[in-house]
């Protein structure tokens, strides 16, 4: 079975043999993938209990959990990668979020849609009304995407936070584009995120310890 376009520029970027914390892993589809292809030691979080007994029934080492919750019971970088593939978005603290992956994890790879995508300006331009997508099919009351962020939204967060990015892909019908006006045309983002010494021991001093 073929990865979702921005899961497979995940498991290409993902060095043979790591330990991975895939954050939202639905299925398992990419832990199965970074396990049987590139020896990695895969673990998974994931809040919808049919998903968790697919992923256990592929032989993965996936809980169920919530990871606006169970984050913060990790210890600081007991993974070589924390992954949050298409689950940013649908967190209700985002922000406090990506401070527990750039803790657990040495480096964490983050996607999401893109809500800038012209077709999405379009539709609210045109129609006055939220868009529905082939990528975004939920109406705006059964969507399960609470924060709509934009690319441009989202680097500026990590400018504000002292966070690195170590790569970033752009994807537009599954294909990646170029990152020159990625704000306007692409359909999903991928980064591959870092912090720096002193940004690091900084969230670390303000990352919430508790449950939300």
């Amino acid at each position: 079975m073929s990865l979702r376009p921005d899961l497979a520029v995940i498991a290409d970027h993902v060095a043979p043999g790591s330990r991975v914390l895939d954050i939202g892993c639905g299925d398992g589809q990419l832990m199965a993938a970074l396990r049987d292809r590139r020896g990695v030691d895969a673990r998974g979080l994931e809040i919808d209990p049919g998903n968790v007994a697919t992923a256990v029934a592929r032989g993965l080492s996936v809980i169920q959990g919530d990871a606006d919750i169970e984050l913060a019971a990790y210890p600081d970088r007991s993974f070589d990668y924390a992954i949050l593939s298409q689950t940013l978005q649908t967190a209700r603290a985002p922000d406090i979020v990506l401070d527990h992956l750039l803790r657990i994890g040495v480096r964490a790879f983050v996607s999401f849609p893109n809500f800038a995508h012209w077709r999405v300006r379009l539709s609210l331009l045109w129609g006055g009304r939220m868009p529905v997508t082939r990528l975004l099919p939920e109406r705006w009351y059964d969507t399960p995407n609470i924060h709509h962020v934009t690319i441009d939204d989202f680097r500026h967060f990590l400018n504000g936070r002292g966070i690195v990015v170590e790569g970033a892909w752009f994807l537009s019908r599954g294909k990646r584009t170029t990152a020159a006006g990625a704000n306007l045309m692409a359909e999903h983002a991928v980064f591959l995120l870092s912090r720096n010494g002193c940004a690091e021991l900084a969230a670390r001093a303000k990352v919430p310890t508790r449950t939300l």
